[in-house]
């Protein structure tokens, strides 16, 4: 069951966020980006957007992003949305992409939000991405954030 988005009161979190963005299944990532974008900037942070071709691909550039010096991130948020189809396709891709993020967040200890979604079919898809209640861009920016005040606590 879908849970309601509570809006947190709008602090001065701060801090540098990327997030890398799947160009796949567009109209339903876009929205998640907007509605991250939004929440990232009411907290007064800064945002870097990288944008790649689909869901595969998020993990190269995420690697990338934690290793890279310069300013460091605060956190890196992924968003995609992986619908599955008649094969097993989607299933492995999502697998490899949970694994691939996860190893990313721990090898470099930086909060690696992962709202890469797989989803059964588009009903899901614009119950999670379309409808601003329920948006998980909202949400994995609520969690940026969160893991971005509990790692610079540490």
């Amino acid at each position: 069951m879908l849970r309601k988005i509570q809006r947190k009161s709008k602090s001065s979190g701060g801090g540098l966020f990327a997030i890398v963005a799947s160009r796949y299944n567009a109209r339903y990532v876009d929205s998640m980006l907007r509605a991250a974008q939004k929440e990232l900037r009411a907290a007064r942070a800064t945002v870097k957007i990288m944008r790649v071709p689909g869901a595969y691909e998020i993990p190269l550039v995420a690697t990338r992003l934690a290793r890279t010096g310069g300013e460091p991130l605060a956190g890196i948020i992924c968003l995609g949305v992986i619908l599955r189809g008649q094969t097993v396709h989607a299933e492995h891709i999502g697998r490899e992409v949970s694994r691939a993020l996860m190893d990313i967040q721990l090898r470099h200890e930086i909060p690696v939000i992962h709202e890469v979604l797989l989803l059964e079919n588009e009903d899901q898809a614009r119950a999670r991405c379309l409808d601003a209640k329920f948006n998980r861009g909202t949400e994995a920016a609520q969690t940026a954030l969160a893991m971005a005040r509990v790692m610079a606590g540490l």
